[in-house]
């Protein structure tokens, strides 16, 4: 098997007169963990479509699987899990009626045993008769998954699949999607939360269809390039609006009780650093390492900056 699962060049969809994904190419390891980051309506669910045989570009190639995304998108839809923001399945529907309806939508054999092993595996065993609509939000997610992956695909598409449900619930769905990519599952997933995107090897940062950036997820904050300083102390209020004002500093972000002052120009940073050494005694400056966070706030804010408010390219 390919150490690849996806790799696509061009990909471009175009509706009406508005680019919605531009000319992306990327690839996306076997087995991975792939995360997709960038604003709202920037393209991330578009590109994963894409890439699972779900929509047909306007241009551009690639394959996914092994297969060609314009011309088998069949086989590829055939292979690939997808498990949407709003839970879509039937709120009508009892658990099991809902498992096997998808189970017939995949034409699988044994449907009657596939449901019952999938009932048991949920930890639902024994509730299978109830309406899937009396679930908790927890609950409803992790049935969304287990629909979803119920035919055993080799890659599995999450959008957004963490919104509105409790911090366990999260952390319950993040320790089955890491079991799900040992066991070799390739996994593509957008998310706005910065502690989910930490846990993905891969990000992509998209915004208003643009590839800004992709690659390793411990490696983005170092090619942002950004150099960060830690500042705390009393009173932060008054310093973060003389910062925000200053045109050495590109980025202030207020975490709790402290900040975190960025820029990608270090000597002019650590200039300013000294100068509020020197006559600020009450805070306190110590230089970190950008992290995931930062990068992900100076990229939206750069982006939107090259874009009027109605998403359209600046002349």
């Amino acid at each position: 098997m390919s150490d690849v699962a996806v790799s696509v060049k061009g990909l471009t969809k175009i509706y009406g007169h508005k680019t919605v994904v531009d000319a992306i190419d990327m690839e996306v390891p076997a087995g991975s963990i792939y995360g997709f980051l960038g604003p709202n309506g920037s393209g991330k669910t578009t590109t994963i479509r894409m890439m699972c045989g779900l929509l047909t570009p306007d241009a551009g190639e690639g394959h996914t699987l092994g297969y060609d995304i314009q011309k088998q998108a069949r086989e590829i839809k055939e292979r690939v899990g997808y498990m949407t923001q709003k839970f879509s399945l039937y709120t009508d529907l009892t658990i099991r009626e809902n498992l096997d309806f998808m189970a017939r939508m995949y034409r699988l054999p044994n449907r009657k045993k596939v449901v019952t092993r999938t009932i048991e595996e949920l930890g639902l065993s024994g509730r299978g008769n109830q309406l899937a609509g009396t679930l908790s939000g927890g609950w409803k997610q992790r049935l969304a998954l287990a629909a979803a992956m119920q035919h055993k695909p080799q890659l599995l598409l999450l959008d957004e699949p963490t919104a509105g449900v409790d911090p366990k619930a999260r952390r319950d769905f993040w320790d089955e999607i890491r079991r799900l990519s040992k066991e070799g599952v390739t996994i593509l997933v957008s998310t706005h939360y910065m502690d989910e995107a930490i846990q993905c090897d891969n990000i992509a940062y998209i915004a208003y269809g643009k590839l800004l950036i992709h690659g390793p997820a411990r490696e983005i904050p170092a090619r942002v390039g950004l150099t960060t300083w830690r500042v705390d102390g009393p009173d932060l209020i008054p310093l973060e609006d003389e910062l925000r004002a200053d045109p050495r500093v590109e980025q202030v972000a207020r975490f709790g009780a402290q900040l975190h002052v960025s820029s990608t120009n270090a000597k002019a940073l650590e200039e300013l650093v000294a100068e509020q050494r020197k006559k600020d005694k009450q805070h306190r400056w110590v230089k970190k390492e950008a992290e995931l966070e930062e990068a992900f706030i100076y990229l939206m804010t750069t982006a939107a900056d090259n874009f009027t408010p109605n998403g359209e390219a600046k002349p």
